[in-house]
């Protein structure tokens, strides 16, 4: 078949124009892409170019950069004052100080500012550019700190309206209404003058604010629940009997809380017992006690109470209260309450006779009289079970004015000086004596450290509280109990201090004392203090005593004879060198 001679020519003309047309494209595309690159380049992050924000051109610069110039070109405007009225009273605000601000990172984003290979944002770049307002930022904390302020200067407080109680007369207190500035109308008004071009007046006005307890709440409270409150006592209907209280007594465990925009009848319920305890016709159970009578011992019989259900007067009690005369009545499980300590109890520690009795004397001095006298009030009436603990310090307390004590001299440091308490050591030695003979186990005593003639020597002990205690434990199975007494003494008699034992009689106790030896010397001590009190001293010395124990009646017990050393120090020459010493 024969060729088309014209064919075979066009052939290499089009490929050759195919070709030109190619490489003109890609000229093209690398041309428009340069110029697409160098238009981002240019444009990067900045503002298109006529962009204004609250009126400051900020077009053609970085978003840093724009940022910068829009906050001084607004400086003005940001710093002045709101000129404002509230009720027609002129008030200046100053926009920081009421939480106003101005975001201008956020402004410039918000006006184009950012850095974009969108075409569409590259043309506005060069040919746009339009007029935004600025981002007004707002610190609530602060603006309610400052609507606050302003609510406080030119507004008025609701006040809630109240009932409450005193004795049987009703108290109320009128509601009322208050005036305050609306939070979002305020904060609205506000933002619109923050960056007027023209400074603005900004009209505030006060909107009404109901109290939460308004007068229908109080009316309603009064009918529902006060008034019939104090109309007429309740009656409690115990088992067998009925109580009475009346609302003299009882308002002072009633009020009305407001909650949830109500008065809201509330009920103190441990006042409510108290009351309740006091009128139940029974009281509180009695326990028995052992007591002297005419010099003898004797049983006192403890007395059964009524008791009644706390929980159940208190789930009852406000309904009936606010109930109309004739129905205001509360049913009450009445319990016997049984006394810890009964009758049976008390006698079965055949407390029947004196087992012990020991007196001691001392001179003159009105503190002794003070402090003895209170330290055996405390003492006397004690009753000591088998198997407890007689504490000194623990019964008779710290010895402080509050406590019925006076100051009296002590032995410090072998020297005689001033404290609250002088003297008790009085007593305590004369219980020690009446515990040593009444057979009871010695827990912990200390003597003096020098020997006071007047007590039985190696026989005495001493008590400081906090540190040094008399204490003996009951370790027979009777009771123990113990009286003590003191006659005052006067100028011209001694006084006397006596502690007696009463129980059944289960030891005979007799004693013995050695001689003395390891004898030592006093020294003398000159002493130049303002308070000085002179001392003739003597030696000092070792001794023992020693207790023995015979059972009696139904005792089968033997015990093994005990023996008490005591070491006494000298007592030290004290003379006072001071001119203008004071022996107090």
């Amino acid at each position: 078949m024969a060729k088309n001679p014209q064919s075979t020519d066009r052939q290499p003309r089009d490929k050759a124009g195919a070709s030109v047309v190619g490489w003109l494209l890609l000229g093209l595309v690398l041309l428009f892409g340069g110029l697409y690159v160098a238009a981002h380049y240019v444009a990067g992050d900045k503002v298109a170019r006529n962009t204004t924000v609250s009126g400051v051109r900020i077009g053609g610069h970085p978003q840093a950069e724009a940022a910068q110039r829009l906050e001084a070109g607004l400086a003005d405007t940001v710093n002045r004052e709101i000129a404002a009225t509230i009720e027609g009273k002129p008030v200046s605000i100053v926009p920081l100080e009421a939480g106003l601000s101005v975001d201008y990172e956020t402004s410039v984003a918000e006006a184009g500012g950012k850095e974009s290979w969108d075409p569409v944002r590259l043309w506005n770049y060069f040919t746009g550019g339009d007029s935004f307002e600025a981002e007004v930022a707002v610190d609530d904390a602060t603006f309610q700190s400052y609507l606050a302020g302003l609510d406080e200067q030119h507004g008025a407080t609701a006040r809630d309206g109240a009932v409450s109680f005193d004795g049987i007369r009703i108290v109320t207190k009128k509601a009322r209404a208050g005036a305050a500035l609306d939070p979002d109308d305020t904060l609205a008004s506000l933002r619109t003058a923050f960056l007027a071009d023209e400074p603005t007046d900004v009209a505030l006005e006060l909107s009404d604010v109901a109290p939460d307890i308004d007068a229908g709440d109080v009316e309603e409270a009064l009918d529902g629940f006060a008034s019939p409150a104090v109309s007429a006592p309740v009656t409690l209907a115990f088992e067998g009997s009925n109580v009475k209280v009346f609302p003299a007594d009882y308002t002072s465990a009633l009020s009305l809380v407001p909650t949830d925009g109500e008065l809201v009848p509330t009920l103190d319920a441990a006042k409510l017992t108290e009351v309740v305890g006091s009128r139940v016709t029974s009281g509180a159970p009695v326990d028995a006690s052992i007591a002297l009578v005419n010099g003898t011992p004797q049983v006192v019989p403890a007395k059964p109470g009524v008791t009644f259900d706390a929980a159940e007067l208190e789930a009852g009690f406000l309904d009936a209260v606010a109930k109309p005369q004739g129905e205001r009545t509360l049913a009450l499980t009445a319990k016997v309450a049984k006394p810890a300590f009964t009758t049976k109890d008390a006698r079965a520690l055949q407390v029947k006779e004196q087992v012990s009795t020991f007196t001691t004397y001392f001179p003159y001095a009105e503190y002794r009289n003070v402090n003895l006298g209170r330290a055996a009030e405390l003492i006397n009436g004690t009753l000591l079970k088998p198997g407890e603990t007689f504490s000194l310090n623990g019964t008779v307390g710290e010895r402080t004015e509050a406590n019925g004590f006076t100051k009296g001299y002590i032995i410090n440091d072998g020297i005689l000086v001033q404290d609250l308490g002088g003297g008790v050591s009085q007593i305590a030695t004369t219980t020690f004596n009446a515990m040593f003979f009444a057979g009871l186990e010695d827990v912990e005593h200390k003597p003096h450290s020098f020997y006071i003639d007047r007590y039985p020597i190696g026989r005495e002990a001493t008590v400081a509280w906090g540190s040094v205690d008399l204490q003996f434990r009951n370790d027979t199975p009777y009771g123990i109990l113990i009286e003590a007494k003191v006659t005052p003494s006067t100028v011209s008699t001694s006084g006397v201090a006596t502690v007696t034992m009463y129980s059944t009689k289960y030891w005979d106790i007799t004693t013995t004392e050695g001689e003395r030896y390891n004898l030592t010397q006093e020294k003398t001590r000159r002493i130049d203090t303002l308070k000085c009190h002179p001392n003739e001293g003597f030696g000092g010395f070792d001794i023992d005593v020693v207790r023995y124990f015979s059972p009696v009646g139904a005792n089968t017990e033997t015990r093994a004879d005990e023996v008490f050393n005591t070491t006494y120090t000298p007592s030290d020459t004290v003379i006072c060198t001071n001119p203008d010493a004071v022996d107090e």
